[in-house]
């Protein structure tokens, strides 16, 4: 269910991969896109359902049914759409206790605005080459399938110098060890992220990756990695702010939706 390649977006380079610890993982990524016409908005999501194995692979393939139906309906609501998703996966883990962080954020090409809401997931990672500085996308938000009542909530800011870099990805990265009970963290990630001869997202990924496995050497992979990375790869003026409109994308979400509509009235 994982994406089979990545969006084309002008004006960015986006990659994103995952690696199993066992054959089903509970870890997720995901692309979506609004319409054939309009290029300039695409929603990413990056999940870790709690444990691994069938149990989280089915509970994260409820989230992303859930996810697309709904943020395809309103994806001028971003905390509405991901409340709602809350509301319908507490059906399902109101007698497990399971739970799943995510990371939602809706890249606007056009304006350079990113919105995004944070459910409980680490915050995404932002480096700005041009002032080699790091920052992270904050927000206040509990796990997804907790309390069927919270209400999250969005955030917005504008990025994108020429070359900046978002990272959104899964605790399996930093908190991967050695043999000696050392964590990778993330000061290694960010020097990875910084180095200028990883040319694009790919690149980067693939330099994470293999730093990961060298980090290891011989101790077991003990949990998913995850991670979806944003290059802003070339600077160009942005148009100003226009809100994305449910009319152009209602049809493609609807049918989807109609599933879930009666349960969450």
């Amino acid at each position: 269910l994982l994406p089979r390649k990545a969006p084309e977006v002008v004006g960015f380079d986006i990659a994103g991969k995952s690696i199993y610890c066992d054959e089903t993982g509970g870890d997720y990524y995901d692309f979506i896109g609004f319409s054939d016409v309009d290029t300039e908005h695409i929603g990413i999501a990056v999940g870790d359902v709690a444990g691994h194995g069938i149990a989280p692979a089915l509970l994260m393939t409820s989230v992303r049914a859930f996810l697309r139906s709904r943020v395809l309906m309103h994806p001028e609501d971003l905390a509405g759409t991901i409340t709602d998703v809350n509301r319908l996966l507490c059906i399902d883990t109101a007698e497990t206790g399971n739970f799943m962080t995510l990371f939602f954020l809706l890249l606007d090409s056009g304006n350079g605005e990113v919105r995004w809401v944070r459910a409980g997931h680490e915050p995404a990672v932002v480096y700005d080459p041009s002032t080699d500085s790091f920052s992270e996308l904050h927000g206040d938000g509990i796990a997804l399938g907790v309390d069927e009542t919270y209400a999250f909530q969005e955030n917005t800011q504008e990025l994108w110098s020429d070359s900046q870099i978002v990272l959104i990805g899964t605790d399996g990265i930093w908190e991967s060890e050695n043999p000696q009970g050392e964590g990778f963290g993330k000061k290694r990630l960010r020097e990875i992220i910084r180095s200028p001869k990883h040319q694009n997202s790919q690149e980067i990924g693939d330099a994470i990756t293999a730093a990961l496995a060298n980090h290891r050497q011989t101790a077991p992979h003990q949990d998913d990695i995850t991670m979806v990375i944003i290059k802003r790869i070339y600077n160009c003026a942005f148009r100003s702010s226009k809100k994305l409109s449910l009319s152009r994308h209602k049809r493609r979400g609807i049918e989807g939706f109609q599933a879930y509509k009666g349960i969450l009235d």
